[in-house]
């Protein structure tokens, strides 16, 4: 067993730290798979590797057999004589719990790509890996179940490497298609060079090209290990998972494959962080200096009984030691850190110092949530971490006993930092509080957890779906004006070009205030076609929306320009129609006149005034409500087809494409969400039981215009808004 000491020793090497996640589709293994590592770690008995889900701690994941919350772990493990701490997040592979995958993403350098062998590269592997080269993670490949091919598909050895070899081109596909322009060839996965790796999690046995060599294993001997009666093949595995333990097969892989801290944080730190590269953070960050400044990000939040609110995340820079007082950058506040600790497996071993390149635990940052930049003063924080998709659907929830209302206020908070892909409104004064999701399963879950976990009973209304609000054309130029009349602004809304709204929404422009001069962003919209002029007019990027500022020699426009941005995100949390959110407008400040004297200019004279301004501007501008749409990977046997086709049609539905071979049907179907409520019931019923569905991707679309002012209506009237508010 390795001791307590020996993590300490390692932290500080960071040549030999290795930060990885393990991100898949639902089902192909990951579970069991890291029960392999954590067994060839010394933290799991061999009975229990494969079967255990060590990783799975919450009773609803046990029971549901997924896993939902992505979980650390630190390890030591021997490779030709030299010790190595690998730092591993398991992820979830339901794509209602995305979100924790891209925050597990930013605090590694490094995934393995799961995928099944039999089922090969399904919508939410593609998913997962977009997010990790999203945040720069490099990929190496695992293809598991490969005893499934043996034992069900009944494959030879030849049939065996070809659906390999399509896997694999699969990936790199995709790998070329979305990995930016220096990693396309490099990154891609080889058998040769060793960053492919196959093999059985379940029978804990795996294979790479090199340890094949070194070991002088054929596939035959493989196909050959599964024949013969029942107990000569579990004496034939066991024999195979000591002659190729998964765990040194792929830790090897890694060790080789996967890139050191200070290596990833030389290219990383400037995709997640938009700082100045030359100060002397900057320096610090991207040398992963750790003697100099502390830089940490939390990616995850969990509850612990005793020590309260522990933040999981990955420290950039510096060394943290308990007792240092730090600054939330987010927060805008200090705190003091309380205690420093590392995982191993579900324990929290608390230590004197971690020091940066590792993943470590803090405690003792107050209402800390995902996403925090953690420094020792104040700096630029990081990137917000963009999720593939946002919360669509929502459910009103409150307290069964009135008496309870103080205590599902704090289990809210609670629940929203836990899981930030969950957004929580709360409405102190009525009591109402509204949680949004990825789906009807997530939400589920949510309840779950609150009724068992936390004990309180609570009682949700039927789901809620959340629509968008935009603009068809150029909105006239209209004047706001202060409740004191003595300062004008002039406000025009416009649609946002589709390239630019989609470079915000992959990522690829940051959202952000532009305070001063930024190349980056002044070279991404360039390359958009945009002029010096225009860009230097940029002033926020906020939710797929862009304010510019378009007055000329102002001179007061410095002191109100915080509160003109305040005012204009505040539409963008709430648009004129119906309270929902907007997307995909740019809204221009064409004129302003201010009063001379500053009392006059405050905040209760600014707001209003720039809130008419845009929300008439955009009533001239042909507002439209977009309603989400989610794209459906539905597999089906094949006889099921003529249903799967009307009950896509039932709702609303458009069938994209349909492939058929003799057993089954894969469609590709797009469904608005309004319509999806019971989607994985009806399903169901409609296959017999059969069917299975995926997201594969979600965008918003027009509401159908017959139906917009009846839709409209009924929100306004569940929000409580007279007919012209």
């Amino acid at each position: 067993m390795t001791t307590e000491k020996e993590f300490v020793e390692l932290m500080k090497k960071q040549d030999r730290i290795r930060n990885i996640a393990i991100a898949a589709h639902i089902d192909h293994g990951k579970t069991t798979f890291s029960d392999n590592l954590l067994y060839g770690a010394g933290m799991l008995s061999e009975e229990e590797a494969g079967k255990a889900c060590k990783l799975d701690f919450h009773e609803d994941e046990a029971s549901r057999g997924i896993t939902i919350d992505s979980a650390s772990v630190s390890m030591i493990h021997e490779v030709k004589g030299e010790k190595y701490l690998i730092n591993l997040i398991d992820t979830p592979g339901h794509v209602d719990f995305g979100g924790d995958v891209t925050r597990a993403m930013r605090a590694v350098d490094g995934c393995i790509v799961l995928c099944c062998a039999v089922e090969g590269i399904m919508p939410q592997t593609e998913t997962v890996l977009r997010q990790a080269l999203r945040e720069l993670v490099k990929p190496v490949l695992f293809i598991n179940k490969v005893d499934r091919l043996i034992k069900e598909v009944k494959l030879t050895p030849e049939e065996m490497q070809k659906k390999f070899v399509s896997i694999i081109e699969h990936i790199n596909e995709l790998i070329h298609s979305i990995a930016p322009e220096e990693y396309k060839e490099k990154w891609k996965v080889s058998v040769s060079e060793g960053s492919v790796a196959f093999g059985s999690a379940f029978h804990n046995w795996a294979l790479s090209f090199p340890y094949m060599k070194k070991k002088g294993i054929t596939f035959k001997d493989i196909i050959e290990a599964y024949q013969g009666s029942e107990e000569e093949v579990a004496e034939k595995i066991r024999n195979l998972a000591k002659k190729a333990p998964l765990h040194e097969v792929v830790l090897e892989m890694t060790i080789q494959h996967h890139p050191d801290p200070v290596t990833a944080q030389k290219y990383r730190i400037k995709k997640i962080w938009h700082g100045d590269e030359n100060s002397k953070i900057g320096k610090d960050l991207v040398n992963c200096d750790p003697k100099g400044e502390p830089v940490f990000v939390p990616t995850k939040i969990v509850v612990d009984k005793h020590a309260g609110e522990v933040a999981c995340g990955r420290l950039f820079s510096g060394t943290l030691r308990q007792g240092d007082e730090v600054y939330m950058n987010l927060a805008k506040r200090k705190v003091r850190i309380q205690q420093v600790s590392v995982y191993k497996g579900a324990q929290r071993i608390v230590v004197d110092e971690a020091s940066a390149g590792n993943i470590i635990g803090v405690v003792g940052l107050k209402d800390v949530f995902a996403g925090e930049t953690v420094s020792k003063n104040e700096m630029e924080p990081f990137e917000a971490m963009k999720h593939l998709f946002d919360p669509v659907v929502t459910k009103s929830i409150e307290a069964t006993k009135a008496a309870d209302l103080p205590k599902l206020i704090e289990v809210l908070k609670q629940v929203a930092k836990e899981d930030p892909s969950i957004k929580v409104e709360i409405n102190e004064q009525t009591g109402e509080s509204l949680i949004s999701g990825m789906g009807e399963l997530h939400l589920e879950i949510i309840e779950n957890r609150i009724k068992t976990e936390k004990g309180l009973d609570v009682k949700t209304s039927p789901p809620i779906i959340v629509y968008r609000e935009t603009c068809t054309k150029e909105g006239k130029v209209v004047e706001g004006r202060s409740p004191n009349k003595h300062n004008s602004f002039y406000m025009k809304v416009a649609p946002l070009e589709d390239d630019v709204y989609q470079a915000i929404k992959s990522g690829e422009i940051p959202e952000m205030r532009v305070k001063k001069k930024n190349p980056e962003i002044a070279k991404k919209f360039s390359k958009l076609g945009w002029d010096g002029d225009s860009i230097r007019n940029i002033k926020d990027i906020y939710k797929g929306n862009l304010f510019l500022d378009e007055t000329r020699g102002e001179v007061h426009i410095g002191e109100v320009i915080e509160m003109v941005l305040d005012a204009f995100e505040m539409v963008m949390d709430q648009g004129p129609l119906a309270r929902e959110p907007c997307e995909k407008l740019k809204v221009s400040l064409v004129d302003i006149r201010l009063h001379e004297d500053a009392i006059h200019r405050g905040p209760a004279q600014v707001y209003p005034a720039v809130r008419e301004g845009i929300k008439e501007s955009m009533r001239s501008a042909g507002p439209t409500l977009l309603e989400p749409i989610q794209i459906h990977l539905i597999e089906v046997p094949s006889k099921f087809l003529g249903t799967i086709t009307k009950l896509v049609g039932s709702k609303r539905g458009q069938m994209i494409e349909v492939h058929q071979d003799e057993n089954t049907a894969t469609i590709k179907a797009k469904i608005p969400v309004a319509e999806m409520l019971g989607w994985s019931n009806d399903l169901r019923s409609a296959t017999e039981g059969r069917g299975v569905s995926s997201l594969v991707d979600q965008l918003f679309e027009r509401v159908p215009a017959s139906m917009q002012d009846e839709v409209i209506r009924k929100i306004r009237e569940r929000k409580g808004l007279s007919e012209n508010q």
